[in-house]
This record gives structure tokens, sequence and C-alpha cells, in this order.
């Protein structure tokens, strides 16, 4: 019986398979399912499905977790181990992780990791309980976490030991009666999925806790303005950088998406004396946002790391001003890269959400996704253990720096903070150039005058910031010695 009922559904596939590539060679491409193929080959599955989205909602499609595509070839630099030039750290030496936030501040921002929860606001982008499991899981390893462009979230407050706001766009963190109860304040300006484009919550997606939380009227949408209200001018952003500094007596820094204006915008930001610089590259994650903003907007993470650590270099603030990495960053390999390029600290994202949820996202699949567990607007955030998610995150950190931890006792060093440029190499010559590290392919003697003048841990020459000219600015000259 088994035996005919294998024969019998032999034949029915061989006659189906044999009616199909039948159709496929004979039929026209106008009446061929074959199109599909090379359609799908020339537009993409991506752009095809958003495609669709776009003429069925007559909107852009609002994408989760940012770009697909992959701006930064992190792969092309690898780490450079020792052996004879300079020895491996024995293994019973411990391997220092602590990194500083701010060190010229009234009380800087001590990390025990340089691994910090990215800015993914209650309500905007995340539910209370995805935002309470990360700020335990902060805590419990002893880093900080960021709560986004959102306003003051309590249980957040009292599950994080550092928490770091966001004076935003949006108007949410920006009374003192807010500000002054963080750990460090970041002035958002941007972001690499989003640019600084506007931004709008529809009052229907509000429910009464995101209200409160941000103070808003029922009925009332949330608007992140382009710019930050009270900010029109270059000498606004110096004032209120000096009076946050004054106020709070925490590190006072800057967010900003990556951009080829890298070296103009943190000119001012230095002159208005910030403790700190978070430069966001153009893979950073957002709760949803347009494919175009995602896809075609900002600097790459690694090339917006690697100039504004020149800039600082060159500056003589390096060691003042510390350097925060967000956008994209996934493992540990591209976490430490970007450390070596000269990040204090990096930011991440999407790899511990994933982490949360990694042994929970059974209770979501085959028929949701599991960021419907995590995201405010999802259908299963009721069912988010808490403690589980932390404990996941905590164990995800500390393989990440186990890991890391083991690169730099091959590279002969006792700190991850003292691992640079020159432990790093460049397996593409222009990614040489531009990281100012070696290029791999032949030995240091032969690359001396390959690249002009950029050396490695060398910092380049840019031109002085001309007169920066904004819509409604006053000509003249800048207080504050801005020029």
């Amino acid at each position: 019986m088994l035996r005919f009922i294998e024969n019998w559904m032999r034949s029915i596939v061989n006659e189906m398979v044999d009616k199909a590539l039948t159709r496929i060679v004979r039929d026209q491409y106008t009446e061929n399912l074959f199109e599909m193929v090379p359609v799908t080959g020339k537009m993409g599955p991506v752009s095809m499905a958003e495609t669709a989205m776009r003429a069925t909602q007559g909107a852009a499609p609002s994408r989760p977790l940012g770009s697909p595509v992959h701006f930064s070839p992190w792969e092309k630099l690898i780490f450079n181990p020792v052996h004879l030039t300079r020895l491996p750290t024995p293994e019973e030496v411990g391997i220092e992780t602590a990194t500083v936030i701010g060190p010229a501040a009234r009380y800087p921002l001590t990390l025990s990791i340089p691994i910090v929860i990215a800015a993914m606001s209650f309500g905007g982008a995340l539910s209370k309980r995805a935002k309470i499991a990360l700020a335990k899981a902060a805590s419990q390893i002893g880093t900080a976490t960021n709560t986004g462009e959102a306003g003051l979230l309590e249980e957040e407050r009292e599950a994080a030991d550092l928490l770091i706001g966001q004076f935003n766009r949006g108007g949410w963190m920006n009374r003192p009666e807010q500000y002054r109860r963080l750990d460090a304040v970041e002035i958002q300006l941007g972001q690499g999925a989003q640019g600084s484009a506007s931004q709008r919550t529809a009052a229907h997606n509000i429910g009464e806790d995101y209200r409160r939380v941000f103070g808003l009227a029922e009925g009332q949408s949330a608007v992140i303005h382009s710019r930050l209200p009270g900010v029109d001018r270059p000498e606004d952003f110096v004032a209120l950088v000096q009076r946050l500094r004054a106020e709070t007596g925490v590190p006072v820094g800057l967010k900003i998406a990556a951009t080829h204006h890298l070296e103009e915008e943190m000119q001012i930001a230095l002159e208005a004396g910030v403790d700190f610089i978070t430069i966001d590259g153009a893979e950073g994650g957002t709760h949803g946002g347009s494919p175009t903003l995602q896809d075609d907007v900002g600097l790459p993470t690694l090339f917006a790391v690697s100039r504004a650590a020149d800039v600082l270099v060159q500056k003589k603030v390096r060691g003042r001003v510390s350097l925060l990495a967000a956008g994209g960053l996934i493992t540990p390999g591209q976490m430490l890269k970007a450390l070596a390029l000269g990040a204090d600290a990096v930011y991440v994202g999407t790899a511990p959400l994933f982490a949360m949820v990694s042994d929970q996202m059974v209770e979501t699949l085959p028929f949701e996704p599991p960021t419907s567990l995590v995201i405010y607007t999802g259908k299963l955030t009721d069912q988010l253990d808490v403690d589980k998610g932390a404990h996941n995150v905590v164990r995800f950190l500390h393989a990440c720096m186990h890991e890391m931890e083991s690169v730099v006792q091959s590279l002969g060093k006792t700190a991850v903070a003292d691992v640079g440029k020159s432990d790093l190499t460049a397996l593409d010559p222009f990614v040489a150039w531009a990281a100012g590290v070696s290029w791999g392919w032949v030995s240091p003697q032969r690359q001396a005058g390959l690249f002009g003048a950029r050396t490695v841990e060398g910092a380049p020459c840019f031109p002085a910031r001309p007169p920066l000219q904004w819509e409604g600015a006053q000509t003249g000259p800048a207080p504050g010695g801005l020029q």
C-alpha cells in the first residue's frame, strides 16, 4: 500500500513539474510566471514589497530597525595579533573594560563596559516592559541605557542605575525637573536612520501611559520637529549647552546623524563646550522610518567614526571630549573596531533587542514577528518576560565583552581603551586611507608615500569652517568665539 502511494505521488509530482517546465519554455514572458524571477532580480524582493506597499497605502512604508543595506565595510578591517614584537597578554592578567564619558564634567559618567544601550524611546518605539528589561540589564552589567526621544518614564528611571536622557526635538525631556534627574544629557538633533527629518506619531497610536509620559493632551499627536525648539542659530546651541552643563553638572553631549558636514558640525559642538559627541551612522536602527531616509541619507558608521576621532585629535580635545559611535554595530568585532578607530563607547540597539527575545520569540512565530513582543504597538507586548529578557541581554553583553577581551589579549594590550588604529589593518587600500590604518597587502615599509600625507594614527587636515549661515540667522560676528 505504501509503495502504491509513493509511486502515485511521484507520478503526480513528475507530471506537475513536466507541465510547469513546458509552460515556462513555451509561453511568452508576458504570460509566463517565470517573469517574476528576472523582475525580482532587477528590483530585489525588498523593493518589490515596498513598491506594493506604497501603491496600496499611498504613503512611505514605515520600515523598522533601519536599512538592510550594509554600508560600512567592517569586514575590510582586521586586527593584528602579536607574538614577538610585543608579547600577548598573559591569561592571568585581567583586561580593563571601564570607560568614562565626559571626564571634564562635574560628575562624569563611569561605565563598567564600553557598550551602552542605544536610544530607543518608550512609546515612540518600545513598550514599557521592553524599556524596563533593557534598563535592568544595563544596571546589572554596569552600563547605561538611553531614554531616546521621550519623556521621563519613571519605571525606566527606577530600573536604570545610569540613565542617559535625550533633550529632544519633541520637547518631552526639556524641562529642568526632568533633565536634572539624568546621569547624562544628550541633545538630540538627528539620528542615522532618519537624519534630521520631522516625525509624527498619530494620536490613535498613543495610549494613556504614552500621553502621560509625553505630556500630551487626549487626541494630540506626538511631533518630533526637524529643529530643536529654540535653537535657530549656532549661538542658540552654544547657549543651551552652557546652560545645561551649569544646571546639571553631568556630561552634556550632542547626537547627530553622520554627515559629510561632520567636521563643521563638530567644530560648533566643541566650541559650545560639549562633554561628548554621539555620531549615528547611516546603518542606525529606528522604530520605523521611510526607506529613502534609511537607504539614501547619511554617512556610513565606519567612516564617520574615523573622521570624528580625527577631529578630536586635531582639535587637541581627545581625552576631554568623549566620542560615542552608533549605527548598525551588531557583532563584538564591529564594536571593538569602532573603539579602535577612536570611539570611547558604542551604542547598540538592534542586537540587544533580538538577544532579549531570543528564547521568547517562540511565542510569536510563525504568525507574528518577534518585534511584536517589544514594539509599543506590538500585539504581544504583555507576553514579554521582563526578567528573562533582561537576563538574556546581560548574557549577550557578557559574551560580547569576553570576545573583545580575547582580541585585546591577542594584541598584547591590557585595556580595551588601549586598542587603537595601529592594531588594525585594512584589506582595501581606500578603506586604509580613509581610516588611517595600514594596508595589509604590502609591508609597512613599502607603504611610505602610498597615501600622500595621510599617515597611520595621524589626523587629516581639513580647512577651517567658513561662516555658517542658518536659515534666519543674523549676519555678523558670532558670540562666544564662534567664527
